[in-house]
């Protein structure tokens, strides 16, 4: 399974966002409108993965959406930005999604998605949620599934002006929660979805790793901090109170 992107709730409107992360020197894009959830996006794209800093647009329309991912941004923005929750991508969603629930584990069932992009071109996905309360504990990752092949998607993403050459140099290497129980996480997460353990603290994907750390003194079970791999830049950036973490290769 691949890490596909992770989502931050953040209070800036996208175009703010994109001014900001480009003044860092990253090539970053607004993403578009999601029309049924009032909600909008900007994105940092990597070679395998991206970032996605949502915000909302329309909160009258995000409180009746009635979707997981709408509920969780609009639950943690009451205190304020920062690291939502992980998307992971998948080629095979509905026999994921039958997997899961021979498990016992309730699902949303497959949503079907979409985005209006600023170019007026729509783009559709599918969608998978684990059942759970939306709260302070550790989200469950959600899935997706995208309508072209990863080849094509990048594509088109390099054709609209999305991707430039700069952001196939980057790569999303970690990601880092602080939760009250890692190992009781790790397990079920394992449990799940067949995540390989790496060690007491991480879980592999094919293109990421997920360290678990324990909470200290910190009100949510959250992702904390990403790593990313192939800037030129060395260092730490906080931003809408999350933490990126820039390595040098």
């Amino acid at each position: 399974m691949f890490l596909d992107h992770i989502v931050h709730h953040v209070t800036t409107k996208p175009k703010e966002a994109v001014q900001q992360w480009s003044e860092k020197g990253f090539h970053a894009v607004i993403g578009g409108q999601h029309i049924h959830w009032g909600t909008y996006n900007a994105l940092l794209y990597t070679k395998t993965s991206y970032i996605e800093w949502l915000a909302l647009e329309h909160e009258d329309v995000a409180t009746n959406a009635n979707h997981p991912l709408v509920n969780l941004l609009l639950h943690d923005l009451k205190t304020g930005p920062g690291f939502g929750t992980v998307c992971i991508r998948t080629n095979t969603m509905d026999e994921l999604c039958e997997q899961l629930e021979r498990k016992g584990i309730e699902t949303s069932g497959v949503l079907h998605a979409e985005r209006k992009t600023t170019s007026g071109l729509v783009r559709k996905w599918k969608m998978l949620f684990v059942k759970e309360q939306v709260d302070d504990a550790l989200p469950t990752p959600f899935f997706i599934e995208w309508e072209e092949s990863d080849e094509e998607r990048y594509r088109l993403l390099e054709k609209d002006g999305t991707i430039n050459s700069s952001n196939l140099e980057l790569s999303i290497a970690a990601c880092e929660f602080h939760v009250d129980n890692p190992r009781e996480v790790m397990d079920r997460w394992k449990n799940y979805f067949g995540f390989e353990e790496q060690d007491e603290q991480t879980l592999l994907l094919s293109n990421a790793r997920f360290i678990f750390k324990k909470q200290i003194n910190e009100k949510k079970e959250r992702l904390v901090t990403i790593y990313v791999n192939g800037s030129e830049k060395n260092g730490d950036i906080h931003y809408e109170n999350a933490t990126y973490r820039f390595l040098a290769e």
